[in-house]
């Protein structure tokens, strides 16, 4: 029975997932709107180092505070 019931919430999540792709209306970004102003596009490298070394960038400087301000380690003596 167990099978029967995941089977049956997949087929529920899919078919919602589904309906919602289906039923949902375009986003319209073609048609400007009354005060658009959009700016130049960002290039290929303004792209990788705004959403991919940035975040690393961050994470690493994070894990090197934690790491330097671990107070759980003993003092080697």
């Amino acid at each position: 029975m167990d099978k029967k019931n995941a089977l049956r919430a997949g087929a529920v999540a899919a078919g919602t997932t589904l309906m919602m792709l289906l039923l949902s209306s375009p986003a319209l970004a073609l048609t400007p709107d009354d005060g658009d102003d959009p700016g130049q596009g960002l290039s290929v490298a303004e792209t990788l180092g705004l959403y991919v070394a940035a975040p690393l960038a961050i994470f690493a400087v994070i894990v090197g505070l934690v790491m330097v301000l671990d107070k759980s380690r003993k003092p080697q003596s």
